[in-house]
């Protein structure tokens, strides 16, 4: 297969509801993760290491830092030769109607396909975490003579309910699926597990096109894969799972759909653990992403009582900690740690600054936040609710812009 016949669609449109107050500014894929990443960049990156260089990236909500991230730091190919990343917003070219489900997003911008008319379609999520061959499953897809394969990952059957669940037969085929069941079935080689859909799909592009004009006439749809176009080709078109295969070099496979405040958080510090489950330091498989260019992270003070402390922790460029302490903690670009103040299990988005005496602890902390000295945030649950948005986990999050 030619790689140049593929067209990649990523769905980045998602409100991210129960990721708010992150995502009160901007969308799920845009959000902040692990110091320097944005969430998009992650399949973006799959997408360029994978060798395919025709990128189109559907966005909807909140999306202006979205954009600004795309343009400005994955501004990357040329379009004489063929190759683009471009930003497609909800435009209303078929109706006064904006996205109304991941399948009509699609729809909606079948010219894209009018004009591409590619081999196939691999349709991308872009708010997940994850390191992918996308060419694995593309060659499956052909091998199989399908007309949509499915990439899936294997979780505890306990957990599956939240999911899109498959049953697959001997040869992979898909005979069955189920939109969060809430008695998932289970996978036939382990009872144990269960096979989710990850919302990655390789598509024909005649299959794709009929599939979802048919489902546009449906006024009893929601138009998306998950709910309606999957369940309807099962029986009409050669429909197949593909098994996650993970670039991430470690035992356990690695695929995280953050959806909620408290796994944001544990995924993020993972990433600070020692032997942390998602490898970000394989040169082999890099994640790019945009940085602004800031002067190194450096420590000063190192008095007895003043004394800059790092440990277990992700500084990013521009950071000063100044006579403070950073526990199993990650910083973003530029920011300032002051004398005699303690962050612990805390994730410190852009431009934050910690005053002098403050004690922060489980805490997520937006861009451009300014917490005054002797402020405790993380300590006393009761006072932190009366203020910000406290998680079921105890996560303490304090928004973008916040003024104390």
């Amino acid at each position: 297969m030619n790689l140049k016949n593929i067209t990649v669609f990523i769905l980045a449109g998602g409100k991210g509801e129960r990721l708010y107050p992150l995502t009160k500014d901007r969308t799920k894929p845009a959000v902040p993760f692990g110091g320097i990443y944005r969430i998009i960049d992650f399949p973006l990156s799959n997408a360029i290491n994978s060798g395919l260089r025709k990128i189109y990236i559907f966005t909807q909500y909140k999306s202006l830092s979205l954009h600004r991230h795309i343009r400005e730091g994955w501004n990357i190919f040329s379009r004489e030769l063929g190759e683009f990343i471009d930003l497609v917003p909800a435009q209303q070219r078929i109706g006064e109607e904006w996205y109304l489900g991941t399948a009509d997003s699609v729809f909606q911008n079948l010219n894209i396909l009018e004009v591409e008319k590619p081999e196939l379609i691999l349709i991308l999520s872009g708010d997940q975490v994850y390191k992918m061959d996308y060419k694995r499953l593309i060659n499956a897809h052909i091998d199989k003579k399908a007309d949509l394969t499915i990439s899936v990952f294997e979780v505890p059957i306990k957990e599956a309910h939240r999911f899109g669940i498959l049953k697959l037969d001997k040869d992979n085929r898909v005979i069955d699926f189920k939109e969060k069941p809430k008695e998932p079935f289970p996978d036939p080689n382990n009872p144990d597990i269960a096979l989710i859909s990850m919302g990655i799909y390789v598509f024909n592009l005649e299959v794709l096109i009929k599939t979802i004009i048919e489902d546009a006439k449906k006024v009893d749809s929601t138009h998306d894969f998950g709910k309606d176009i999957i369940p309807s080709m099962i029986e009409k078109y050669k429909v197949f799972g593909f098994r996650f295969i993970d670039e991430n070099k470690k035992e356990t496979k690695y695929w995280r759909d953050i959806g909620t405040i408290d796994a944001y958080w544990e995924a993020n510090m993972d990433l600070v653990n020692i032997d942390p489950l998602l490898n970000l330091y394989d040169m082999d498989w890099p994640i790019r992403t945009f940085q602004v260019q800031y002067p190194p992270a450096k420590t000063v003070f190192s008095f007895e009582d003043r004394k800059a402390s790092v440990t277990d922790s992700m500084i990013s460029s521009g950071c000063i900690i100044s006579g403070g302490k950073v526990m199993h903690s990650i910083l973003s670009p530029n920011v300032r740690i002051n004398s005699y103040s303690e962050v612990i299990d805390s994730i410190l988005f852009e431009n934050v600054n910690i005053g002098r005496y403050s004690k922060i602890r489980r805490c997520i902390i937006d861009k451009n936040v300014v917490v005054p000295s002797n402020t405790e945030i993380g300590y006393n649950p009761e006072e932190d609710r009366k203020r910000f948005f406290v998680s079921e986990g105890g996560i303490v999050v304090i928004p973008k812009n916040y003024k104390f």
